[in-house]
C-alpha cells in the first residue's frame, strides 16, 4: 500500500508541476501581450490569471446522490502489479487505444452528440467540462468528454454492481481523487427485470431518435429495437 501511495504522490507532484509551468507560461504571454497597454490592463490580467489558476485544477464536483450509489466503507486491496498491460490482463480487461476525433465545442447541453464508442472517449463536446468528483447522477457525455480532453480519468461503472464493489471503487477514488471521476453508467441489461411487463424499453442515442421511436410506436410502423 505504501508503494502505491508513494507512486501516486510522485505522479501527483509531477502533474501539478507541469500544470504550474503551463499556467506560468500562459501568464507571461499575457503580461507581454498586454503590458504596453498600461498598469490597469496588467492588473486585470493578473487577476484573471489568479482566477484561472484557482479554478483549473479540478475538484469540487459530485452531487447529492453520490453517497447512495457509491457507499462509504470500502477498501482497496494491496496493489501487486504496477504495469498497466499485465494488470489489465489479470483483471480480464481489454486495453484499447481509440483515435481522437473532433475537438469542436457545442454551446448548449441540449445539443446531443452521437459518439462512436460507449463510453465515449473523444469527439465534439460541450464548451464547459464537468467538474472532477464522484457522481450518483452522471453529467452528460458531452461534459465528460470535454473533461477527458483535459486529461481527466473517468471510472464508469454499473450502479447495479454489488454494494461492496461500488464501495471499493469509491475507496479507490477517495484515496487519490486528483483529476478523477466516478460516475454510474447503466445499460439496457441493467433495466431487465426492473420495469413493468406492459412497458417496452427502447435504446436511443439522441433526443431525435427518441422522438422517432415514439412516433413510430404511435403509428405502428414496424418492430422497434428493444433492450436485450
Amino acid at each position: 500500500m505504501s508503494h502505491r501511495r508513494e507512486q501516486k504522490e510522485r505522479l501527483r507532484r509531477e502533474r501539478e508541476e507541469r500544470e504550474r509551468q503551463v499556467r506560468a507560461a500562459q501568464q507571461r504571454k499575457k503580461m507581454v501581450g498586454y503590458g504596453v497597454a498600461g498598469a490597469l490592463v496588467v492588473a486585470v490580467t493578473i487577476a484573471a490569471g489568479v482566477l484561472l489558476a484557482g479554478g483549473g485544477g479540478g475538484g469540487g464536483g459530485g452531487d447529492a446522490q453520490a453517497a447512495e450509489v457509491w457507499p462509504d466503507g470500502g477498501s482497496v486491496p494491496e496493489q501487486k502489479v504496477f504495469d498497466v498491460a499485465p494488470a489489465a490482463q489479470a483483471a480480464g480487461c481489454a486495453l484499447k487505444d481509440v483515435k481522437a476525433t473532433s475537438r469542436e465545442h457545442t454551446t448548449s447541453l441540449s445539443t446531443r452528440v452521437k459518439y462512436t464508442t460507449n463510453p465515449p472517449t473523444s469527439g465534439k463536446h460541450y464548451e464547459i467540462p464537468a467538474q472532477d468528483g464522484i457522481y450518483g447522477q452522471a453529467p452528460q457525455d458531452e461534459q465528460l468528454v470535454h473533461a477527458q480532453e483535459h486529461g481527466r480519468v473517468i471510472i464508469w461503472a454499473k450502479p447495479s454492481l454489488p454494494e461492496d464493489q461500488r464501495a471499493a471503487l469509491r475507496a479507490l477514488v477517495d484515496e487519490d481523487s486528483y483529476q478523477m471521476f466516478l460516475v454510474p453508467r447503466a445499460n439496457c441489461a441493467d433495466l431487465q427485470g426492473r420495469i413493468p411487463d406492459d412497458l417496452t424499453v427502447v435504446p436511443v442515442d439522441t433526443l431525435a431518435s427518441a422522438i422517432d421511436s415514439i412516433t413510430a410506436a404511435r403509428a405502428g410502423d414496424g418492430e422497434l429495437p428493444t433492450c436485450s
